[in-house]
């Protein structure tokens, strides 16, 4: 069935893909910030991105129910493209209008990108399925190196302004062009993979149940809240994340793109072994574990200031979200039929997007106005709490 091959080439689309992830983290609140010239709103930038993600998941993820992953994913990426090059015409001429149109259309060719999870869980059996999640998702562990090797050289040694952010927008498009040229690739579509599992069941396909109904079956609740918790927290943070490096700690702009790749190699560096631990404990255990790494990471931001030392939070917080996210993806994954997957998952996205939205807001003002304290307890809050009230629930979750 060529599960193998499609495999591979997912994966290398999350590689390609990743680079332009890593520079919407290390860039947008500082686009948005020397373009429209407001500092007090520096996290409308990425919540800009992270609300038009939201608003595509849910209907990205119906789509991809209906007429399989790979067109869905193919029109994310042209998304993309045409997103960067606006984002980039507007650095060079100055325009909130274009730049506004630029990011929602790149933030929400992210939040079909991020489905990219439904089409590697749809190829491979429940025992195997977090395995099969992380294989793809390794991808991104050489976009953790091409990102700061592609645009950390287009920002050494020049002033930041916002004239320096069109070359390196513009390198995002081509590199979307890149991953939608390796997508066309995947052939048959992972949904007829997933499909001929079923048929293997020898049993009938049921008709897909309205979204309430599956929100209510027992573990997905509990998935979707760790999945929650851990995105939002995660995405903000990261977002925030190159105003705090160059504003807060007076470092150079060119050092954010080694924090965020440390950060993006946290998140996908230990995939492949965390997939495999996750089959093996269950998916219950490793929400709780994963949330609670992403808290130590969060709460050091009030110790550390250095280069160093950031990338190795980021590199934490990377690392606690792969083991909840990826656990949640299984367990949704683990609790849906064919055709009802890209709809939970998508509703999940929307949700985890818009928190990620307002937290980057909210994360972004309290930066501002109070400090980094505001920014690392917050975080260390929001993703702590949920702990409290997993772990007395865990022996009752499905695996």
């Amino acid at each position: 069935m060529n599960v193998r091959r499609n495999t591979v080439l997912l994966a290398v689309a999350m590689a390609v893909y990743s680079s332009v992830l890593q520079l919407t983290a290390a860039v947008s609140s500082i686009t948005f910030v020397l373009v429209t010239g407001i500092e007090g709103l520096l996290g409308l930038g990425p919540a800009i991105f992270l609300i038009a993600s939201g608003l595509a998941a849910v209907p990205a993820g119906r789509l991809m129910d209906r007429v399989g992953r790979k067109p869905v994913l193919l029109g994310g990426y042209v998304m993309s493209a045409v997103g960067c090059c606006l984002t980039a015409l507007a650095t060079n001429i100055e325009s909130a209008v274009v730049l506004l149109i630029g990011f929602g259309l790149t933030g929400a060719a992210n939040g079909v990108a991020l489905l990219i999870r439904t089409a590697a869980g749809d190829m491979y059996p429940p025992e195997r399925r977090a395995r099969g999640i992380s294989y793809v998702l390794f991808g991104a562990v050489f976009g953790a190196i091409l990102g700061p090797a592609v645009f950390g050289p287009l920002f050494s040694d020049r002033e930041l302004d916002a004239a320096a952010l069109t070359v390196p927008w513009l390198a995002a498009a081509g590199i979307s062009l890149i991953a939608l040229v390796v997508v066309s690739l995947v052939t048959p579509d992972p949904k007829v993979i997933a499909e001929r599992f079923a048929r293997d069941d020898d049993r009938p396909a049921p008709p897909a149940a309205p979204l309430a109904e599956i929100l209510r079956r027992p573990g997905v609740r509990p998935a979707m809240l760790a999945a929650l918790a851990s995105f939002g927290v995660m995405v903000s943070v990261m977002n925030l994340t190159g105003y705090v490096v160059v504003d807060h700690h007076h470092h150079h702009q060119s050092d954010v793109f080694p924090i965020i790749g440390a950060h993006v190699l946290g998140m996908y560096a230990l995939v492949l072994f965390v997939g495999a631990l996750i089959d093996r404990i269950g998916r219950p255990v490793a929400l709780a574990a994963g949330l609670l790494v992403m808290a130590v990471s969060t709460i050091g931001m009030l110790a550390f200031s250095s280069v160093f030392a950031t990338a190795v939070l980021l590199f934490l917080l990377g690392v606690g979200w792969n083991v909840s996210f990826v656990a949640a993806t299984a367990q949704m994954v683990d609790l849906t039929e064919v055709s009802e997957r890209g709809r939970l998952i998508g509703f999940n996205d929307r949700l985890s997007a818009f928190l990620g939205a307002g937290l980057a807001l909210l994360g972004g003002y309290a930066l501002d106005s109070i400090g980094v304290a505001a920014l690392a307890i917050g975080a260390t809050a929001i993703v702590a709490a949920p702990v409290l009230w997993l772990a007395p629930r865990i022996p009752a979750f499905s695996r």
